[in-house]
């Protein structure tokens, strides 16, 4: 098959956390993101998508969501990805909002592009915890996991937990959610109170270090490795970093990759396998509001069980 370009999606629309869905038939590719002009504290609007056959010419914005009057989030509607499972479409966003507790909920489509109602009853994560940025993760025997992070800004050092979900995906398991690890495991990540390119950074006296989690995305290599993808802060600003599971389960244990997958001002990304075969990351950079836009870049296998950037990046932020 004719390998497809890459190119950068649309360069002229302001999208944050981009994700792009792969279907089998018509349109081919669905691109959907964190697109409410202010995201931060603006009203949330909704998700919007945009279509493509090739990579290089796209059609929309499509409504892909819309709140229904009575929706229990009126903001900081974040981060959507849509999977297929069980023959629907479902959307995995996070909401917030004045005095709502931020959490992921899902939603639910016919189509690709939507329109998705809501399905869960409100989040499905934890009650009480600040979290944001769940995944779908289906493990080797068909049960369905969602994997995402719980705040910095509750915890101080940001996690990223893995909750069993009930076949439906209408809520989580009646068990626990399982801690795979803390941000500050990872060599390259960075607190965001502390002094830039400090080895040993330290906080300031009665103040811990705050580190952020962002974005998990878990890609099952062609050799069978379980890698995530996650978001933090390096030395050169907003960065991405890879880890792996040792069992190949999601429930690891996970092991940090020494030095960031992409290491300058971008992050929050994902992998998705084109329709011609190869493997493209799509990320947002760079990472400050309003300019954020979608980045494509080619992305490759190694022979031992790992990514790498095709061609690679000049690594501004190994570690020292």
């Amino acid at each position: 098959m004719k390998r497809e370009p890459i190119t950068p999606a649309l360069p002229d629309v302001q999208i944050r956390d981009p994700f792009l869905l792969v279907t089998e038939g018509p349109p081919g590719y669905v691109l959907f993101g964190s697109t409410d002009p202010n995201i931060w504290e603006g009203p949330g609007t909704g998700f919007d998508c945009w279509t493509s056959t090739d990579l290089a010419e796209w059609h929309g914005p499509v409504p892909a969501f819309r709140p229904p009057a009575d929706f229990w989030s009126t903001g900081q509607f974040w981060a959507p990805e849509v999977h297929a499972y069980a023959g629907r479409w479902y959307m995995f966003a996070t909401f917030g909002g004045e005095g709502t507790v931020r959490g992921t909920a899902i939603l639910v489509a016919d189509a690709p592009a939507g329109p998705y109602v809501p399905w869960s009853d409100g989040p499905v994560t934890p009650d009480g915890w600040e979290c944001l940025d769940g995944t779908l993760h289906v493990d080797a025997d068909g049960a369905p996991w969602m994997v995402f992070c719980r705040e910095w800004l509750q915890v101080c050092d940001g996690e990223i937990h893995a909750q069993r979900l009930n076949a439906d995906l209408r809520s989580a398991a009646d068990a626990p959610p399982s801690l795979l690890f803390r941000a500050s495991q990872a060599p390259w990540a960075r607190a965001l109170n502390a002094p830039s390119g400090d080895e040993e950074p330290q906080p300031a006296p009665d103040e811990q270090l705050a580190y952020v989690t962002d974005g998990p995305f878990l890609h099952r290599t062609g050799a069978g490795t379980l890698l995530m993808l996650w978001s933090s802060f390096g030395t050169a600003g907003y960065a991405m970093g890879v880890a792996r599971s040792e069992s190949g389960h999601i429930l690891g244990p996970w092991v940090q990759q020494e030095s960031p997958l992409w290491s300058t001002d971008g992050g929050h990304g994902m992998i998705a396998r084109l329709r011609d075969g190869s493997l493209a990351l799509l990320l947002h950079q760079p990472n400050e509001t309003p300019h954020e836009r979608a980045v494509l870049h080619r992305l490759s296998e190694t022979p031992d069980g790992g990514i790498e950037l095709d061609p690679p990046l000049p690594d501004t932020n190994a570690v020292p």
